[in-house]
């Protein structure tokens, strides 16, 4: 089940491509995006991962810190993001944890067959550690974009 708009995202701690652990509790005061994506380098995870791989500057430059999150190994995402040269943290959770705690794991169906897996599914987290939106239908290639512009209208929003 997805998480609600307002309410707390939940905490986690993961190691990352690099052997890095991260926290969300270590975000407080910065918009971040979770984004959860099915495995590396696949042809829809790879657009959306160089989708905001592209817009990661501009993204940053508005403060927000972006996490990718799967359950493939971190050595996977070490090897993912060095063949597309993405600049930010893939979380690897292999247990499903984090997985779990955000309703992104479900019910799939791809030809015709039914199967349980990763839904790609996104949140945008406020500063104050609130879900402030939920993606619960993401088209990979046009996933970033709208991330994009819905930062920029929370922040005008914010500044108001």
């Amino acid at each position: 089940m997805l998480l609600m708009i307002g309410s707390p995202a939940p905490d986690f701690t993961l190691p990352d491509q690099d052997g890095n652990v991260h926290s969300l509790s270590n975000q407080q005061g910065k918009w971040v995006l979770v984004y959860f994506y099915p495995k590396d380098d696949t042809p829809g995870c790879t657009k959306e991962a160089c989708g905001f791989r592209d817009l990661y500057d501009e993204l940053k430059k508005l403060g927000v810190v972006i996490f990718g999150v799967s359950k493939d190994s971190a050595e996977s995402h070490k090897k993912f993001a060095g063949k597309f040269s993405l600049p930010f943290p893939l979380l690897s959770d292999p247990e499903k944890t984090m997985i779990d705690a955000y309703g992104a794991w479900g019910e799939k169906k791809f030809l015709g067959k039914t199967y349980d897996g990763i839904l790609r599914i996104s949140y945008l987290i406020d500063p104050q550690g609130k879900i402030a939106k939920v993606y619960g239908t993401v088209k990979a290639e046009e996933h970033p974009e709208e991330v994009l512009r819905d930062v920029k209208e929370h922040a005008t929003l914010s500044a108001q």
